[in-house]
């Protein structure tokens, strides 16, 4: 069995082609897919967090609306960039979305993606230590934020406060009991997934990789979740990790399907995202069901994982993306042994 949601950006234009024109309707189109994701028998819904963009942004308005909305299915980020974040009052909208959803909040955090302008995280107040570059400020701010959700107090109470408080340090509220244990971390190299899992974070591998070896991307996911393992059980933690990777999956079904994605380009790519990284970009699996399924099996990433975001293509409209997703879990995740 494999947990299978999707993954949304929530891009939207103006555009006449757009089924998606405002940020309004990325916001509330993003409830209704999770909505009919639980409908059909997903797993989760997870959204990608973009600043300054036509995109997603702040993420827990919508993971609170969205969790008021559904009962079952996990909801989740895939990632907030925690280079713009104020880790302490990211804990109390984490807490406070996580109990509105019943505890079904899985939090993907990292570093982030280039953005859309340069250092916009400076914009938002937040300046790397001297001798610090931006990445090391996303993993401290990722650090503090793990600490808070263990929910152990760490300020002095006011000897005369206004409402009466209980005994010893206060730490922040609303607590959510057990969220500290379901945030993930995005990481782009093997480096970084060692340090999450010493960490206890579980694993997110995207649909693209910082290259480490000039492999496929399936190829070299698969031995950076094999070298994430190997750390989490070296360090000891209690519980077994979570690991998921996403994908760009789309059965071809009927014509409308084959409109859309039926020349769509079956390789890897390689790239600069940024300067003097090289990046490795997954590929776009889209055929008949019986011929994915047989692409599928190939894919090491996929076979190491225990969780699989579908990316989808949210401008196309809910029914659509509903269509998407059911597709696969129709005709292909039961083949696959997923279902």
């Amino acid at each position: 069995m494999k947990k299978i949601g999707f993954l949304s950006f929530g891009h939207w234009s103006p555009s006449p082609q757009s089924g998606t024109r405002s940020g309004a309707d990325a916001l509330l189109q993003s409830i209704d897919l999770a909505v009919a994701a639980e409908e059909l028998g997903a797993d989760g819904a997870y959204y990608r967090v973009h600043h300054f963009a036509r995109q997603l942004a702040s993420p827990f308005p919508l993971l609170a609306a969205a969790g008021a909305k559904t009962k079952r299915i996990e909801l989740g980020t895939a990632v907030i960039d925690m280079r713009y974040e104020n880790p302490l009052y990211m804990a109390e909208d984490a807490g406070a979305a996580d109990l509105i959803a019943g505890g079904r909040l899985q939090l993907g955090i990292s570093r982030g993606s280039p953005e859309q302008v340069i250092d916009g995280w400076r914009h938002f107040g937040y300046v790397p230590e001297e001798g610090k570059s931006d990445a090391d400020m996303a993993r401290r701010h990722s650090e503090i934020f793990l600490d808070l959700l263990r929910g152990e107090g760490f300020a002095q109470p006011n000897p005369r406060p206004m409402f009466p408080n209980p005994p010893g340090l206060l730490r922040l509220e609303p607590f959510s009991a057990g969220l500290r244990d379901r945030i993930w971390w995005g990481a782009a190299t093997d480096a970084t997934a060692v340090w999450a899992a010493k960490l206890g974070m579980n694993l997110q591998s995207s649909t693209l990789k910082f290259d480490e070896s000039g492999e496929p991307l399936h190829v070299q996911q698969a031995k950076q979740i094999r070298a994430y393992r190997a750390a989490w059980k070296e360090a000891g933690h209690a519980r077994e990790p979570r690991v998921s990777v996403s994908r760009s999956i789309f059965a071809l079904v009927n014509d409308m399907d084959r409109a859309y994605f039926g020349g769509s380009e079956g390789e890897d790519h390689f790239g600069y995202i940024e300067p003097e990284k090289r990046a490795v970009f997954g590929r776009t699996y889209a055929d008949e069901p019986d011929k994915l399924v047989e692409q599928l099996k190939e894919d090491e990433a996929i076979a190491e994982a225990d969780t699989l975001l579908l990316t989808v293509p949210n401008q196309l409209g809910v029914d659509y993306n509903a269509h998407v997703i059911e597709s696969i879990l129709k005709h292909v995740a039961p083949a696959l042994g997923w279902r």
